[in-house]
């Protein structure tokens, strides 16, 4: 299984300085610039988490 990097929020609604700290750390951890990002969404559109994959993203 690939190494993932997710971030969940924290009262269940993903906040701007979450969604923040999600790309700052994807970009410490060197993830590819063209990875695709997937998002679990709410019922209501909000973002619940993100996730991308830490390697070069095949699928």
């Amino acid at each position: 299984m690939p190494a993932v990097l997710r971030f969940i929020g924290e009262a269940k609604d993903m906040t701007l300085e979450e969604l923040a700290a999600f790309v700052e750390a994807a970009r410490k951890a060197d993830v590819p610039r063209d990875n695709p990002v997937r998002a679990e969404l709410s019922m209501s559109g909000k973002i619940k988490q993100v996730e991308v994959r830490i390697g070069v993203d095949d699928d």
